[in-house]
């Protein structure tokens, strides 16, 4: 699949590893829908790339705005070629606290965003891909979506995260095989410790040392570093059902 020319609907779009995609496709060409439930943070990415691309105010769990969106790019662009699924949360808790079992919504909650989410992307966006015209070779389109380490190797306290994480990474290959007779590809990556906003917020020496976990490099990733490996995967037509590690060897200890 190209991106020049292509359009691409990136939900979470409006930071972190969803800005990346959007800032990396736009330069290469691509259109892009900016799909995030933070208006400020969208429209402020779409002002800045100007014509290629659109913010579509969207929650994730919403099937109305999620449709809103994909119908934004048909009508803007003429169609919709790719979908980057980065809207997701990151809440650490564990299964009981001094009082007891935590409460059920920290966890409902995480499921609903972070799976739930990506797959009510993934229907809409894929059927509007289907609506296209295929390549000469048949493609039309290609779904990434971000699952994490935490779905191999979950910290205690990731229970939520890890279960929401570790369902994308089993569902890739089910889309994949199902999407296949209509020309789209499937796939997921899963990070390791980024840059991104949640750990900017940390003090510095917690970063650092998260960063010294990493064997090599020892630092921690850079946002454009997973955009570069989205735009792969959108430009490499033999990959398709599979979960790509991007973590610098990282394998996170108990806790």
């Amino acid at each position: 699949m190209n991106i020049s020319g292509n359009t691409f609907l990136i939900s979470g779009g409006g930071s972190g590893l969803g800005a990346a995609c959007v800032r990396r496709l736009v330069a290469n060409g691509a259109n892009a829908v900016i799909a995030d439930v933070n208006r400020t943070a969208g429209e402020s990415l779409a002002a800045e790339l100007g014509a290629p691309a659109r913010f579509a105010l969207t929650d994730v769990t919403d099937e109305i705005s999620v449709r809103d969106a994909v119908t934004l790019a048909e009508r803007t662009f003429g169609g919709l070629h790719g979908s980057i699924q980065c809207a997701g949360i990151a809440v650490a808790e564990k299964v009981h606290g001094k009082e007891g079992p935590n409460a059920l919504t920290t966890f409902a909650k995480t499921i609903q965003i972070n799976l739930v989410g990506t797959y009510n992307v993934i229907r809409y966006a894929s059927a509007a891909m289907m609506r296209g015209v295929p390549t000469n070779s048949g493609e039309r389109g290609v779904i990434v979506s971000t699952a994490s380490v935490a779905a191999f190797d979950g910290q205690i306290g990731q229970a939520a995260y890890a279960a929401s994480k570790g369902a994308i990474v089993s569902m890739t290959l089910p889309l994949a095989r199902e999407f296949a007779r209509h020309g789209i590809r499937v796939l997921a990556v899963a990070p390791g410790l980024f840059d991104t906003p949640l750990l900017a917020a940390l003090p510095e020496p917690a970063r650092q040392s998260l960063a010294q976990q990493v064997p090599f490099p020892p630092r921690l990733g850079r946002p454009d570093e997973f955009a570069a490996l989205v735009c792969h995967c959108i430009e490499n037509e033999m990959l398709n059902g599979e979960v790509i590690r991007l973590d610098g060897a990282l394998r996170m200890a108990a806790k």
